[in-house]
């Protein structure tokens, strides 16, 4: 692999690195998940827009700068490495909007995908139901048909940024009498449409990160279907497959954590032979990550080795925060930045679908093993 960069996009890393270190906010904004918090993001936001760096992969009309994949990580790796700000739509920005690209129509994409790369809409992820969580097939929410669109009811949990979004994009049954992976259609909907009730789920932070989300014959005209009705799983998976491969969570992030343990490690007593292993572990990892990713951009994996990268990643991060915990000590219970990026890494192993459901995935499709009987 050759990792040499050509002068495009070392221009491009200057630049981007330039105007970081001269625009990063020196202290570390509020929660997301609070109302100052959710104004200072957006504000963030339209900053990197006006610089034309809110979208970097994105084509031009949309804002973006049409740069091919690898600027893009790259990009990425100086975002994280700069410590800038969480991104408050990367729902719609890693998720909804190369479903749009790839599934979505021009009309769509000209009126979803400007407003959404300034943050003047956000986006929460509407997927989850109560018995419908890694089961997706298993939602029960309904889109029945009206005069220029669907009347949408039901019950959605566990949906991200939904406390203070703007729009959704979920799944719905609109044909009860197909079988469990058909007649689910994926559709967009505002979160203050009449028939719309969000409800706040706290977190272990107090904030609410997530809701439940109450559909009563909520009204979705035909232009916020993507796709053909009744091919709705067909979207979620391509869209599932950014969630869970690098698009939503770049290289740039561990191997941003990965430097920073490495520096915790060496600023203060080494410990012991095991706690060293465990730092180079972390940090060899985030490369690893990093190579794959790169070595995916002339060689695409199969359909399903999403899955493989949502197992590593995941487990790469609960295990790099727990070392840095551990190496913290005592002073772990004052270091929100490490304490707080552990506790939410403990998520990672459960949203877009539990590591349980991906292992099954990852050994009988892509392993060929056969499935275990039940005796």
């Amino acid at each position: 692999m050759n990792l040499d960069l050509d002068a495009a996009a070392r221009a491009l890393r200057d630049e981007v690195r330039r105007w970081l270190a001269a625009n990063v906010p020196a202290a570390r904004l509020p929660s997301m998940d609070t109302p100052e918090g959710d104004a200072a993001h957006r504000s963030w936001e339209r900053r990197l827009a006006d610089a034309g760096l809110a979208v970097v992969s994105w084509p031009l009309e949309y804002g973006g700068r049409a740069v091919p994949p690898l600027h893009a990580l790259l990009f990425e790796e100086e975002y994280h490495a700069a410590g800038a700000p969480g991104r408050i739509g990367q729902n719609g920005l890693f998720l909804l909007a190369p479903t749009l690209f790839r599934h979505g129509t021009a009309e769509q994409r000209d009126r979803i995908l400007p407003p959404m790369a300034r943050a003047d809409q956000v986006w929460a992820q509407a997927w989850s139901e109560p018995e419908a969580g890694s089961d997706l097939a298993a939602i029960r929410s309904r889109g029945r048909r009206t005069d220029g669109g669907w009347l949408l009811s039901g019950q959605k949990t566990w949906s991200s940024r939904a406390a203070a979004a703007d729009r959704a994009f979920g799944l719905v049954r609109t044909d009860p009498q197909a079988v469990r992976h058909r007649g689910l259609t994926a559709v967009m909907f505002d979160l203050r449409a009449p028939g719309v009730t969000v409800r706040p789920i706290r977190q272990l932070d107090g904030d609410p990160g997530f809701a439940e989300i109450f559909l009563d014959d909520v009204f979705v005209p035909d232009r916020d279907v993507i796709g053909e009705a009744g091919d709705g799983w067909r979207v979620a998976m391509s869209t599932a497959g950014h969630e869970r491969g690098q698009t939503l969570r770049s290289p740039g992030r561990f191997l941003a954590a990965a430097e920073r343990l490495v520096a915790l490690w060496r600023a203060g007593d080494p410990g012991d032979a095991a706690t060293r292993d465990r730092v180079v572990d972390a940090w060899i990892g985030a490369q690893a990550y990093r190579m794959r990713t790169f070595a995916a951009l002339d060689a695409p994996a199969g359909p399903f080795a999403a899955s493989a990268t949502k197992l590593f990643w995941s487990e790469l991060d609960v295990a790099l925060h727990e070392t840095a915990l551990d190496v913290l000590g005592a002073r772990a219970e004052t270091d929100t930045a490490w304490t707080d990026g552990y506790l939410f890494a403990l998520a990672g192993p459960i949203y877009a679908g539990t590591n349980e459901v991906h292992r099954g995935i990852v050994a009988e499709r892509m392993l060929g093993l056969p499935r275990e009987v039940a005796r």
